[in-house]
This record gives C-alpha cells, structure tokens and sequence, in this order.
C-alpha cells in the first residue's frame, strides 16, 4: 500500500483516480483549492485545501507521500497569468517539494498540446513540440522542468493524454451533450472525416497506476496516452446524438476559414467558451501514437472514442440536475456557451 498524492484531487481527472486508487487498496491525499465534494470516498480521503502555489500548503499535503500525480492546472480559460503562475511555478513548487521529501515518484499529467497544430500523424514523444496559446506553452515549460528533476535523478514519468472524458466531465464537451439532449443537431468544422482521437477517464488512470507500479527505471520516460480505437471526428460524435434517441445528426461546417475566424473574434470579445487550440484543430487530424506506452508499460486501453464519449453523456443526464444551472472555468462545470447557445435555434 501507498500513499499517493493528487494534486487538483477535486477535480474531475482527480476524483476518478482517486476512486481507481481506493479500489486498489492504495491512500490518497488530495490537494486542491477547491472544496472535495464526493460524499461516496470523502471519509476515506485526506483532503488539503490550498494552492500548488502555496509551499505550506504543498509541504502539508506532501508529509508521508510515496507518489505524486500532478494533475492540478489552470485550464485555457484561465488568464494567462494564472496559467503561468499555476502550470509552470506551481509545477515547479510541487517538484521542488517531493524532491526534498524524497518522493518516490512524481507523474506529471502533461498534454497533447504540447504538439501545438501539427503537420504529421501520427504524434510521437519526440516530435517537435510547439505550444499553441498559453496552456500549450505553459504545458511545455512545465515539462521542461520535469526533465530538469529527471537529470537530478528523480523519476518522473510524464504522460501526455489526448482530451479525456468520462463520468464528472463537463466542461466543453457539455455544449455537445446539451445539445444532443436538447434533440439538436451538433455542427463540426469541416467535413467532419477527420480523425480525432480522445482518451476515457479510466484508461487513463490506468496509464498513471501503470508508471506508479512498475519498474523505475522502465516509466522514467515520456508516454502518449489515448484511445486505440477511434474513427472520424463526425462518426464518434453522431454516437452521442444516436444515445440522445431524436434522430438528430452531425452537421459540417464547410467553409473553414469563415468560422474559424468567427470563433476567433468571439473568444476575442469573451462571448465563447471555445479557444484557439480547439477551433484551430477540430477540423484537422490529431492524433498520437500509443505504441510506446503499449509496448513498455503494457497500457490496454478499453475504451473506443465512441464509448467513452457515449459514457460521458449517460453520466451528464443521470446527474443534469445537479449542474444544470452552473458554468465555470473546470471541467467540473459546463462552460458557458455565450452566443454559442443561440445558434442552438438553427440546428
């Protein structure tokens, strides 16, 4: 048994890797500076409320941690100070910490965005990376530091998810959800035969307990993390839609460069919660190879992106009255959708 501790433990990656962790047997710390509000484990969790910023509130949560996972990050929506501040010196502060309590791991939780728009697919860990926005950026200086404590000879797996979702997921991908549950159609950019790989909750935190399990030495390295079965971007999203029961389908926008635009000039006077990474990419390709996290650390993804995405929604309609009148910044909300939700009426 060990004691791990997640930062950003309340948020939506952090409950349900605390629930894997509790079912194996394993301790959890939660550190966050939001309040932990899941009734079904709170007893059985040790939660800190306060800032990876913060080197007290760090060295608390951090007394008698075998395992960080480092999940905590201010998303794009955040200002660009924040990001900074959260993702690279927080980052850094935690770093900093479990290395001088001689933790024997410390997981960072990276992103594909450190890939920026690319040119190629599929995405390997050593391709080029190159941040698009200050999350992107901020993404790829946080893994800089990461390296850093990995020449000092700490181990440090990094794993880079592709966008996950799952049960407690909201966040973007509920203007999908309300949509389909509303019996709307749902509009993609571009012709939506893209392929758009995502990643599901739980296959992901089974690539975290995979690098907290197994040989040092074999997950001291840099992995990929997402679906192995996806298909276009219009084919897994109109799964959602079949879920909803209205007949309802997946409706292109062609004329790219047009709505692009219009989402830039809308993010631009904050009256959309879509930023420039999801609008600039949603009608491209994307994604990475997970070869190497099945190879080294034998990662068996189970979830399809049809799958994970479907799962997602039966857990927003299960539980739609306990946010339907909220909207934040996490992923543990739905974001607002500003002028997005009026267009809403035409489809």
């Amino acid at each position: 048994m060990a004691t791990f501790l997640i930062t950003g433990g309340a948020g939506f990656l952090g409950i349900n890797l605390t629930r894997y962790l509790l079912a194996r047997g394993e301790r959890v710390v939660s550190l966050d500076v939001a309040d932990f509000t899941y009734g079904d484990v709170r007893d059985r969790v040790t939660c800190i409320k306060g800032d990876t910023r913060d080197r007290n509130a760090v060295e608390e949560a951090m007394r008698g941690v075998d395992i960080v996972v480092h999940t905590a990050a201010a998303l794009p929506l955040y200002s660009p100070e924040d990001i900074y501040s959260t993702d690279v010196r927080g980052t850094e502060t935690v770093l900093q910490t479990a290395w001088d309590h001689h933790v024997d791991r410390f997981i960072h939780i990276s992103s594909t965005a450190v890939y920026g728009i690319p040119d190629h697919h599929p995405l390997y860990e050593d391709d080029r990376l190159e941040g698009v926005g200050p999350y992107g950026q901020a993404k790829i200086l946080a893994e800089e530091l990461c390296s850093a404590y990995r020449a000092k000879g700490m181990c440090v797996p990094v794993l880079r998810p592709k966008s996950f979702v799952g049960p407690e997921r909201l966040g973007v991908f509920a203007l999908l959800y309300d949509w389909a549950y509303s019996g709307k159609g749902f509009p993609v950019l571009g012709s939506g035969k893209n392929r758009y790989q995502l990643l599901d909750v739980e296959d992901l935190c089974q690539a975290i307990y995979l690098v907290a399990t197994l040989d040092r030495a074999k997950v001291n390295d840099i992995f990929n993390i997402g679906a192995a079965e996806f298909t276009t971007f219009a084919e897994d999203y109109q799964a959602v839609l079949d879920a909803a029961g209205h007949g309802k389908k997946i409706v292109p926008l062609r004329i790219v460069p047009l709505f692009v635009a219009t989402l830039r000039f809308l993010e631009m006077l904050h009256l959309s919660p879509l930023y420039t990474w999801v609008y600039e990419t949603a009608a491209k390709d994307s994604f990475v190879s997970i070869e190497k996290a099945q190879r080294v650390l034998g990662y068996m993804p189970r979830y399809s992106n049809k799958e994970a995405l479907v799962r997602n929604y039966q857990w927003y309609v299960a539980h739609l009255d306990q946010f339907a009148n909220t909207s934040g910044v996490s992923h543990r909300v739905p974001w607002k959708q500003g002028v997005l939700g009026l267009a809403k009426a035409f489809f």
